[in-house]
């Protein structure tokens, strides 16, 4: 048995029921006996001591590998009861080097040239097309649906998701919009659909790209939504009275807000609106969780509010609406990850178990971080004009019924070819 990890286990597991079975046959049960009980077997000495060193890493890495099995529970279990008592926080300060070490890393990583953001989508999105077709939604919506009204269905969330950003966007018949990130394309579809604009959707993943052209052509829109692969960095000469961005900001890097927001500026007319859907935390975090930095999603950042307007204000953008989302994420991924769970042997097919195992935990540890960690999504609605957006709130749910009438007549969305 790791005297280090046992030691560090007794300090920080204060609360929740816990068993952990060391690879010697030992067994040390932790927490206060409340809630789901959960238990871990960790299968060699070797695992115990990588697990006391680097347990924000390690434990991933050794579940992934099967070196730390659940027997009891699942691992969105094991997950909560750590997020309950600070065992990431508190393991950190345990270790402090390290902590420093991953730090250090992210933040060089933040700052590093236009050429790295192609290859960290490429790691995450251009993935077999057949895993994301195995948890989400009909649309391929890859970002936090809108449970409103609560208990609706995962594909009726994502569809109240782009009714409420599509009448953010104030958008009039013929206007140009440019979508910053622009997935599999059914934002863009969406919009150009509900109300007679043309949309450019850009995005550096060649998998998003094919999948986006294909589907427009389908649905018989290429003349009005065109995806390109472009990174908003290098865009010039273009200018657009809407501008759109959902789950990518995230990518964006802490370093990068100035440069974002000023490009933002530069191609937003006088009169646009800009509508920012990102993932956010409560305070400065100053670096990802090093196992998804690693493993899913390499150079991203989850901001602070703190850390996101001083960029806005330095563009000299106004900030016409703030809303926060504080739960949907979290009913977002548990529908994912219970979507992903039902098909697991297909996955296992498609990959192999680690892989399984591996975007499993990356759900389950999301899902976590929003439920425990108050993770929330951020809507900014921004503009450079006073009077681009009125002045009271109830434009917004006006509109989502004027698109709720369009939905009823809107052709059935075709599944995605996989």
């Amino acid at each position: 048995m790791n005297a280090a990890l046992l030691n560090m286990l007794r300090r920080l597991v204060r609360k929740g029921n816990l068993t952990v079975f060391f690879s010697s046959g030992e067994e040390v049960i932790l927490g206060d006996g409340s809630g789901k009980p959960a238990t871990v077997r960790i299968v060699d000495a070797e695992a115990e001591k990588a697990i006391a060193v680097d347990p924000s890493v390690r434990f991933g890495e050794l579940y992934m590998d099967g070196r730390a099995v659940i027997e009891h529970g699942d691992i969105f279990d094991v997950l909560s009861i750590a997020k309950v008592n600070g065992l990431e926080h508190g393991a950190t300060v345990s270790n402090m080097l390290v902590a420093a070490q991953h730090v250090l890393r992210q933040q060089v990583k933040s700052r590093m040239p236009v050429n790295r953001n192609r290859h960290n989508v490429a790691h995450h999105y251009d993935l077999d097309r057949k895993l994301f077709n195995l948890f989400l939604d009909q649309d391929w919506q890859y970002s936090c649906a809108y449970f409103d009204p609560p208990g609706i269905s995962l594909d009726e969330a994502q569809l109240a998701k782009k009714r409420h950003i599509t009448a953010k966007l104030l958008l009039e018949p013929d206007q140009k919009v440019l979508e910053i990130g622009s997935g599999w394309g059914g934002m863009a579809m969406y919009l150009a659909e509900s109300s007679g604009v043309e949309v450019t959707g850009i995005t550096l993943s060649e998998e998003q790209l094919k999948i986006s052209r294909e589907r427009a052509a389908k649905r018989g829109l290429s003349d009005r939504v065109r995806f390109e692969l472009q990174d908003y960095r290098t865009m010039q000469g273009r200018q657009f009275d809407r501008i759109v961005s959902v789950g990518m900001f995230e990518h964006v890097g802490i370093g990068n807000y100035g440069r974002f927001f000023r490009k933002v500026r530069e191609l937003l007319k006088p009169d646009g609106v800009m509508l920012l859907h990102s993932i956010g935390q409560i305070y400065k975090p100053w670096a990802t969780n090093p196992w998804i930095e690693k493993y899913i999603f390499p150079g991203g950042y989850i901001p602070a509010l703190s850390e996101v307007f001083p960029s806005v204000e330095s563009a000299r953008l106004l900030v016409k609406d703030v809303e926060i989302l504080p739960m949907h994420y979290a009913w977002t991924l548990r529908a994912w990850r219970q979507r992903f769970l039902a098909r697991r042997e297909e996955a296992v097919k498609l990959f192999d178990e680690r892989f399984f195992r591996m975007w499993e935990f990356y759900l389950a540890a999301s899902e976590a971080a929003f439920l425990y960690d108050k993770h929330f999504i951020f809507q900014l609605q921004l503009s450079p004009s006073l009077e681009a957006v009125p002045f009271a709130r109830g434009y917004i749910e006006a509109k989502e019924r004027e698109l709720m009438e369009f939905e009823k007549t809107r052709p059935p969305l075709e599944p995605v070819d996989i």
